[in-house]
């Protein structure tokens, strides 16, 4: 989808609210809402939106953990095991323990 089509005055979004929300969620598409010819607000079906925070969120990890292992805060994959199956025998006894 190229922006450029997708640029809408807010006085038209004004007259044919119904309709431009009717469009966006069926067609899950994004509009560039203008306010005296300068881009000032985005109108986007929610999918979309929650689709873009999802990916940001799945950035923002990537880039902490880049951020963790570049400063040396990571342990290797062995540990990593190693520690989740203590941790799990540990929930074992634990609930074996609660059964008696």
């Amino acid at each position: 989808m190229k922006f450029s089509e997708s640029v809408k005055p807010i006085s038209y979004i004004k007259t044919h609210a119904s309709e431009v929300v009717r469009n966006v969620s069926e067609n899950q598409q994004t509009l560039i809402i203008t306010h005296n010819g300068e881009a000032k607000a985005v109108l986007q079906d929610v999918k979309i939106y929650e689709r873009n925070q999802e990916s940001i969120a799945l950035l923002k990890i990537l880039a902490l953990s880049g951020k963790e292992i570049k400063n040396g805060k990571h342990k290797n994959l062995e540990k990593s095991f190693k520690d989740i199956r203590t941790r799990v025998n540990q929930f074992k006894r634990g609930r074996d323990e609660d059964q008696r």
